[in-house]
């Protein structure tokens, strides 16, 4: 993914309210399946990390990354963007 690509998708997640939530239990199974299955229906979300959960976002951001076959688009602070395209139909069309 290149700067603009990133860019362009920062500029989409920044009117995204967070779907999910980490919190304390940190990444269970269940929350990367939920993740995992609402990237059926969007291709750009937004996750939360509450303050009660001790680990560090950017890690948490690549372990539901490498979880769900995603892309990490940014971590700021305690929101995590994570991108997956449609195979069949993608909504969102990147610049090149």
């Amino acid at each position: 993914m290149t700067s603009k690509q990133r860019a362009y998708l920062m500029s989409l997640a920044s009117n995204l309210n967070p779907i999910f939530q980490v919190g304390k239990s940190s990444l269970t199974p269940e929350l990367t399946a939920a993740i995992s299955e609402s990237f059926n229906n969007n291709e750009l979300i937004k996750i939360g990390v509450l303050k009660n959960c001790f680990d560090d976002p950017r890690a948490i951001a690549e372990m539901v990354a490498e979880r769900t076959h995603s892309q990490v688009v940014q971590v700021i602070g305690k929101k995590i963007v994570l991108y997956k395209p449609d195979k069949d139909k993608p909504k969102i069309e990147l610049p090149r």
